[in-house]
């Protein structure tokens, strides 16, 4: 029979053999705790892996095809081909007659006034633009008010209106005067018959482009940098020469683009004037069909006279631009499209010569 001394275990601490070394925690080692924070070393690569290789330097450089561009190119060019034959084939336009028209006295009479009128008013305008902006950026609040207010007042009415209301003065004001306000007058006429309709297109569209030409102006002369002002103004450099030789330079490169727009739309914007019966190149031609009854006819004469006039201004105003535009970027100017066509020329004598060698 068991007694109690051989159930109860023995007292003590428990012999070695029986200690639980197994699980109590090994401190890691340095490689451990690297291994651990950075993951497993990384395996070589084994010889049979080849290393990628470097492309070849005289790879050639395929450009990347763009069929939809050349389709759409074709589907344009076939629009524009098809326009071309139903005017060129259509014989309600009666090209025997434009060309008989074309040159004509009354034509060309036209169209050396309607030139005139533009220049005209454009020079005007800009001379009497400029001072309405030196007033807006002036730091008199009346002169502000008052330039502000007269280019509110122009450039929202309509052209016809103003033509009409300079045409019909003498119904407005049967006299004018230059005197004292409220007082005497010294110097009076009368305005009956006092402008004609060729002096009333000239002022009427004098007035108008003024108001636009005095936002261009004032726009041009707000993007000039104001830190080089203020540096000539360190130089000691006076105002009329930072105006000649630093202002007007940079400005022009903002003021050219718009008023070439605005010289092509006074150009076009002459052929109002034919409302006062003034013989600009519209009028003329309508003269000549309701002689004739050729309406069309007559006035493909003025789109082409027209058409040519633009162009011409146009390639002035390219080069204008050109010409300001230098030292504006590091890049230098680009090639005019006559150096263009020399540069192709001179590369397709290149080619020549170098088939003829061969």
């Amino acid at each position: 029979m068991a007694t109690p001394q051989d159930v109860l275990p023995p007292s003590g601490p428990p012999p070695l053999s029986e200690t639980p070394l197994s699980r109590t925690p090994l401190s890691k080692t340095p490689a451990a705790e690297a291994e651990t924070l950075t993951g497993p070393p990384a395996k070589p690569s084994s010889p049979a892996e080849p290393a990628p290789a470097d492309p070849p330097i005289d790879a050639p450089v395929v450009a990347r095809r763009r069929p939809w561009q050349w389709v759409s190119a074709a589907a344009a060019l076939l629009l524009l081909a098809m326009a071309v034959n139903s005017v060129v084939r259509n014989k309600a336009f009666q090209w025997d007659v434009v060309a008989a028209y074309f040159t004509s006295t009354s034509v060309l009479d036209g169209l050396v006034l309607t030139l005139w009128l533009t220049a005209a008013t454009l020079s005007l305008g800009f001379v009497l633009g400029t001072v309405l902006a030196t007033m807006r950026l002036s730091g008199n609040p009346v002169l502000r008010t008052l330039s502000w207010g007269y280019i509110w007042l122009f450039r929202s009415t309509p052209p016809l209106v103003q033509l009409l209301f300079f045409f019909n003065i003498g119904a407005l004001y049967p006299t004018l005067g230059l005197g004292i306000p409220f007082g005497p007058e010294f110097i009076t006429f009368r305005t009956v018959n006092l402008l004609g309709p060729t002096l009333t297109a000239v002022i009427g569209l004098t007035l108008l482009e003024a108001a636009y030409a005095a936002e261009v102006v004032r726009g041009g002369i707000l993007s000039v940098d104001r830190g080089q002002l203020e540096a000539a103004q360190a130089l000691g450099l006076g105002r009329g020469r930072v105006l000649r030789r630093i202002v007007i330079p940079q400005a022009m490169r903002s003021i050219v683009p718009t008023a070439g727009n605005m010289l092509i739309s006074a150009l076009k914007g002459t052929s109002i004037v034919s409302v006062l019966a003034v013989s600009d190149l519209l009028y003329s031609v309508q003269l000549v069909y309701n002689q004739t009854y050729q309406v069309i006819p007559m006035l493909v004469v003025a789109t082409i006279w027209y058409l040519v006039v633009t162009t011409v201004l146009s390639t002035g105003q390219y080069y204008v631009e050109r010409h300001y535009a230098r030292g504006a970027t590091r890049e230098g100017l680009p090639p005019t499209p006559l150096q263009r066509a020399r540069a192709g020329l001179r590369r397709l004598q290149r080619s020549v010569d170098a088939e003829e060698a061969r």
